[in-house]
């Protein structure tokens, strides 16, 4: 294949709703193959890997799935900087990021209501806050193409998962492969 696939890349704060969303994009999309950047079991040797060499096997394996014809999301926190590090970034015809938000209010107790809750201190979640407001901030200049923001503060997860396969749809057209 020489035709070069765009890549789909779901990030935003923790609490935002990406693990739901991708859930749910699993169903509503099935001709693409959804991957996590916080799944620990990367390769067999049982060692945990760091965030980039996590960064550098998730494009690899989006690389091979295009070479099908297929397209990828991979849903976690990343930045655009830790994407271009990956040694197969131009694989790809573009990188879109897709930024998930919701308000710190609803980010917070969604985070305090997780098994891992008592991690959350009031110093990560003004972190976590800060790091939303970032990428809110900076989605037009630190992202190319521009970052879109998607609103899981009250959207159900099935509504927010058609605004992001529409989405995906939209930048898909004009590629070979799925959806042409």
């Amino acid at each position: 294949m020489t035709t070069k696939l765009p890549l789909f890349i779901i990030t935003g704060a923790s609490g935002v709703g990406k693990t739901t969303v991708m859930h749910e994009l699993r169903k509503q999309m099935p001709e693409f193959v959804l991957f996590s950047t916080d799944d620990d079991n990367f390769g067999s040797t049982g060692k945990k890997l760091e965030y980039q060499d996590r960064y550098n096997v998730l494009f690899h394996c989006a690389r091979a799935v295009a070479l099908s014809g297929r397209g990828t999301i991979i849903c976690g926190t990343m930045m655009a900087w830790d994407a271009k590090k990956c040694d197969v970034y131009d694989a790809f015809s573009e990188v879109h990021f897709i930024n998930l938000h919701c308000d710190d209010a609803t980010r917070n107790a969604r985070l305090r209501g997780r098994e891992d809750a008592a991690i959350w201190t009031e110093d990560m979640l003004r972190q976590h806050e800060e790091f939303a407001q970032w990428l809110l901030d900076h989605a037009d200049t630190e992202y190319d193409p521009p970052m879109p923001t998607f609103d899981s503060t009250s959207t159900p997860t099935a509504a927010l998962a058609e605004q992001i396969k529409e989405y995906i749809k939209e930048k898909w057209k004009g590629s070979t492969g799925i959806f042409s």
